[in-house]
């Protein structure tokens, strides 16, 4: 019942015909809670339409004018003064409205969406109620969790609990209309322009763990160890790509982007000065894993970072030209680094090169506002706390702030069970797999084949990775016209993850395609054009593949995506880490020829995969996996 201090009212029973409440006399401390006064729903129509359209503050409101019922029986305060532009006095003397079930109806949808950046690790997943909070915008800002519930009527939904002493109080926090602090409100330019950075930073992480390739024979020579040793300094650095996300997508859920893009970078960038120095190679293999788990954050981030600042409608033209940006970095590598050693002889100048690309770039991304949508307002929430002195305006984020135990469940255990209990996820990832490892395995078979063949030193061997990087090129021609052709898809029914494979059926033949050139030109009377040419074809297909197979597992996944990409990365690495092993041996031991020949068999074998998925994939879904993990297949 509201108190005395802040009405003029007769007893609220069913013969009142006077009740008004009357802010003029408010305190803070009666209105910082929502008492329940009548059995009307102020939330349906204003006193007058002149009232409605010219609110003034210091009339009162009458309940007998008010003819609604509500599902309820009671209204909030809260609900009656911002439905009628009537602000909560505060021991500040300021003023603010919040949201009714009414004015959301024009402002959000029935249904609530979750989006990829939903921060799953988090937060309690299954209890959100508002999870469009970090996409949407409303006209105040605040919505009460009472609004938001009546709107959606899911208070009786049985995976949403009744709400607390103190939680029906809650407003959360939402960015207004037009908000210039919604990254995606920024500017086209400046969105172009961070993709465009964060694009230029995943390449700057790729080249630093293939930087090495152009100077195994330096490593070799300084410290006196065997190939296969000084292999592992670019194995190891891919090791780290699989450890590092782990610890800083959650971290980033917490703390924002930007944070973690500083301190990542700035140590991955300090950690390539003891490579440059270690005295032995224990040392010097230690700090490149170091590298790998602090550089990436840009690997794991950088996708995040473009599905901040790009609206749903438009993320799919941002992703389709960043798309090549993980799988042409490493190409750099031994193109920079084997001129590098040829013209210098210096071990140490590849890490000094690498240290101020890495530099240079940690510089530039730290200067991107921040771009995380739940830090944002949850900084806001705290910022209007402690302005208006309400406890109750937060996030939906802090509200259901996840244990460290279930933290940890989602980052390090879920990756693993879904791993070992879904052969979709499964076969999925072992074409990413095998696409990422034959990209590391090129390092070293080029080397193989083109210093046997043509006795080129590190330098001209690095020249034969550029056709990889013009396949790329025709392969970002591609991506936005299959972006195209998907938005017309879903504009005529609703999309099904399937529909994301045809780019991978497109870019599946190259593959083996390439490998088979490979293989085929790998003699000593054919030009080196022949096996160079090689790479054009591979390029092309890996692009794409990579393209659609990832658009595919997080349409798949919608519910887990995060875990299902942390599965996919950690597999990935894994492969990359792996082949460059035994790749120099295999083929030193099968020639050439048939080297590559049997990788093209095995891809060959692969392409069976995205076109069985798009034809049998739904029903495959169904049978093999777990339905509440996917999305829906209705057309």
């Amino acid at each position: 019942m509201a108190s005395n201090d802040c009405t003029d009212q007769s007893p609220l029973d069913s013969s009142s015909t006077s009740t008004i409440v009357d802010t003029r006399s408010c305190t803070s401390a009666d209105t910082s809670k929502d008492h329940l006064i009548l059995e009307k729903d102020f939330a349906k129509q204003c006193l007058s339409k002149e009232q409605c359209e010219n609110p003034d503050i210091n009339s009162p409101v009458d309940a007998k004018d008010v003819e609604s019922e509500t599902a309820a029986g009671m209204v909030p305060v809260s609900t009656v003064l911002s439905h009628h532009n009537i602000a909560n006095a505060q021991t500040s003397g300021d003023l603010y409205r919040t949201e009714t079930a009414l004015t959301l109806e024009t402002q959000l949808s029935r249904h609530a969406t979750t989006d990829v950046n939903f921060p799953f690790a988090t937060e309690i997943s299954d209890r959100a109620e508002f999870p469009d909070e970090y996409t949407a915008e409303t006209a105040t800002g605040l919505v009460p969790v009472q609004s938001i519930r009546s709107f959606r009527r899911i208070s009786k939904a049985p995976t949403i609990p009744e709400l607390e002493k103190g939680e029906e109080e809650i407003e959360y926090v939402t960015f207004k209309i037009g908000d210039p602090e919604n990254p995606m409100n920024w500017s086209t330019t400046f969105r172009w322009c961070v993709t465009l950075i964060v694009s230029v930073l995943v390449i700057a992480v790729a080249f630093g763990s293939s930087c090495v390739t152009g100077g195994l024979g330096l490593i070799e020579e300084r410290y006196h160890v065997s190939l296969e040793v000084s292999i592992l300094t670019c194995s190891v650095m891919v090791v780290g790509f699989a450890v590092g996300p782990l610890a800083w997508s959650p971290l980033s859920e917490q703390f924002g982007r930007r944070p973690i893009y500083f301190i990542s970078l700035l140590l991955y960038t300090i950690f390539n000065i003891p490579c440059a120095l270690s005295p032995n190679i224990g040392g010097l293999i230690v700090c490149r894993f170091l590298c790998g788990v602090f550089a990436s954050s840009g690997l794991v981030l950088a996708g995040g970072t473009i599905a901040d600042i790009w609206p749903m409608a438009h993320r799919g033209n941002a992703i389709a030209y960043f798309a090549a940006a993980p799988y042409c970095g490493p190409v750099f590598g031994p193109l920079i680094g084997g001129w590098i050693n040829i013209g210098s002889h210096r071990l140490d100048l590849i890490f000094w090169v690498n240290m101020a690309f890495a530099g240079a770039m940690f510089i530039i991304t730290s200067a991107i506002p921040e771009t995380y949508a739940p830090v944002i307002l949850k900084r806001r929430a705290a910022k209007l706390r402690k302005e208006t002195g309400n406890p109750n305006i937060m996030t939906e984020q802090e509200r259901l702030k996840a244990p460290l135990s279930e933290i940890i469940r989602t980052v390090l255990v879920r990756p693993v069970m879904l791993i070992m209990t879904e052969p979709v996820l499964d076969l999925m990832n072992m074409y990413i797999v095998l696409i990422y490892s034959l990209l590391y395995a090129f390092f070293f078979a080029y080397p193989v084949i083109f210093q046997e063949l043509y006795d080129y030193n590190d330098g001209m061997i690095g020249l034969m990775f550029i056709p990889i990087l013009i396949g790329a090129m025709f392969a970002l021609v591609t991506t936005p016209i299959l972006e195209k052709v998907y938005t017309r898809t879903i504009s005529r029914r609703l999309p099904t993850p399937e529909d994301r494979l045809i780019g991978s059926m497109i870019g599946a033949p190259f593959v083996p395609i390439a490998l088979f050139i490979l293989g085929a030109t790998s003699y000593k009377h054919i030009i080196w054009v022949g096996p160079s040419s090689a790479g054009l074809a591979f390029g092309y297909g890996m692009v794409l593949i990579y393209f659609s197979v990832n658009n595919y597992i997080i349409d798949s996944y919608e519910k887990c995506a995060a875990s299902a990409l942390a599965a996919k990365v950690f597999t990935r690495s894994a492969g990359g880490a792996a082949f460059p092993l035994f790749t120099t041996q295999m083929y030193q031991r099968l020639g050439l020829q048939w080297a590559s020949w049997l990788l093209a068999f095995i891809s060959l074998a692969m392409v069976i995969i995205p076109f069985g998925f798009y034809k049998y994939g739904a029903h495959l879904r169904s049978i093999w996996g777990n339905s509440a993990k996917y999305a829906n297949d209705s057309k």
